[in-house]
């Protein structure tokens, strides 16, 4: 399979491992596959997918670091983000990445067997049927925060072994203070612009809720 250079990763992650690198190289070549079969990423964005798939995931890897043996739910992860690039870039952290669209699973499955991701686990549910208990949860707009916590309040394991209290990384855009606000979660907003000089990360934003 050829590989695209991941620039745009490389120019913000400089202590990939050639593993990491060829992993992230052969995302596009990989996506672009699935996506003719399966449509998990606009026609229009597939061109866009470093920066705006995959770069924007790991805006979470900017603001945290997963530990090894730490454990991780990708909630509503569609074509596999964030957790794919999250899994490539946290090799000792278990990802467990769910939908509730098996064709989408289908699709994070192909991808993370293709990479040989072992610390990938895919499975067509919802998630409030997730029977396990994680540190943290990570998620990308799947819907508005005071719907989406219930599907998740206690999913969080006592122990934390972060930097970091467990909790919920969101990744979303645009005026959240109303949002936050009807949640009435104690969230804290990080911009993405604070780590990424592009546009497209001036209204982007990673969601820390602590549990």
């Amino acid at each position: 399979m050829s590989e695209v250079k991941p620039d745009i990763i490389l120019k913000y992650f400089k202590n990939l491992t050639e593993e990491q690198v060829s992993q992230f190289s052969q995302l596009y070549e990989l996506y672009s596959f699935w996506n003719a079969q399966i449509n998990v990423i606009s026609r229009k964005d597939i061109d866009e997918l470093y920066e705006r798939h995959i770069l924007h995931s790991l805006g979470i890897a900017k603001f945290c670091e997963f530990k090894a043996g730490e454990k991780v739910l990708d909630v509503g992860t569609g074509g596999g983000f964030p957790g794919i690039p999250l899994a490539i870039m946290f090799p000792e952290t278990q990802f467990h990445l769910v939908d509730s669209i098996g064709k989408k699973i289908k699709v994070v499955t192909e991808v993370a067997a293709a990479l040989g991701l072992k610390n990938v686990t895919a499975s067509h549910l919802r998630a409030e049927q997730v029977p396990d208990k994680y540190n943290f949860v990570v998620s990308r707009a799947v819907t508005r925060l005071i719907d989406f916590y219930p599907w998740i309040q206690n999913k969080f394991a006592k122990e934390n072994k972060n930097a970091i209290p467990n909790g919920i990384l969101y990744l979303k855009g645009g005026d959240l203070n109303e949002e936050i606000k009807e949640s009435k979660l104690k969230a804290e907003l990080y911009p993405l612009s604070a780590y990424f000089e592009e546009e497209f990360f001036e209204t982007k934003f990673v969601v820390y809720i602590p549990q």
